[in-house]
């Protein structure tokens, strides 16, 4: 079981167990708000596939509200720039600390916001490149050579970067493949049948770890 948040909320490690998740609100300018189709798809897909109990209407979560503590994972995206207030630093680092997890998904212009950001976060870890034997692409759905990619930027591999906090992955980014945008309503991207389906697949895999690790 993970551990307790500050004497409010535990995070059940029983994926079968009502959960909810939530997309992340931040300053600075960018676009958190982008793929609005993207999570309620991937909800829908996990509690089909995975079994899980996610509210079909995610909430939006401010990052400096203690509201986040009440959700096991966050979703970020967007495609400008990204602002952490000292405020906001210390509420997202003590709820990773805490037991909670964060996915960014790079929508294509996040790259260099982020990474800044989250150094006012975790001054002293670096993003390290997430090796395809890990267990986040080897949930329920198999990813033998590691992330997918979905949408193509600069021609450049899909990779899955992650923050580790003694031992233990907080914060997972997907880098060059855009996943949410995978996740939205097919006629948004027009994407195949078969690239949608990696999409909601890895992303399942995302929520199963973050709900179990």
């Amino acid at each position: 079981m993970k551990p307790l948040i500050f004497l409010f909320y535990i995070f059940s490690s029983s994926v079968t167990s009502a959960q909810d998740v939530a997309i992340l609100k931040y300053d600075g300018g960018g676009d958190w708000y982008a793929n609005p189709t993207a999570i309620p798809n991937l909800v829908a897909f996990a509690n089909t596939n995975l079994k899980t109990n996610i509210s079909k209407n995610p909430q939006n979560v401010a990052i400096n509200s203690s509201t986040i503590f009440n959700f096991p994972i966050v979703f970020m995206t967007g495609h400008g720039n990204v602002l952490f207030s000292d405020e906001a630093v210390l509420n997202l680092k003590n709820y990773l600390i805490s037991g909670g997890f964060m996915h960014i998904s790079d929508n294509y212009g996040l790259d260099t916001y982020i990474r800044r950001e989250l150094k006012k976060v975790f001054p002293k870890l670096k993003f390290k490149e997430i090796p395809s034997a890990h267990p986040i692409y080897n949930q329920t759905f198999k990813f033998p050579n590691g992330l997918p990619k979905i949408h193509e930027h600069d021609n450049k591999e899909a990779q899955g970067f992650g923050l580790f906090y003694e031992g233990r992955l907080v914060v997972f980014y997907d880098y060059e493949t855009d996943l949410s945008d995978g996740w939205e309503d097919q006629i948004v991207h027009n994407n195949p049948k078969e690239i949608r389906d990696k999409a909601l697949k890895m992303g399942a895999n995302i929520i199963e770890y973050a709900f179990t690790n």
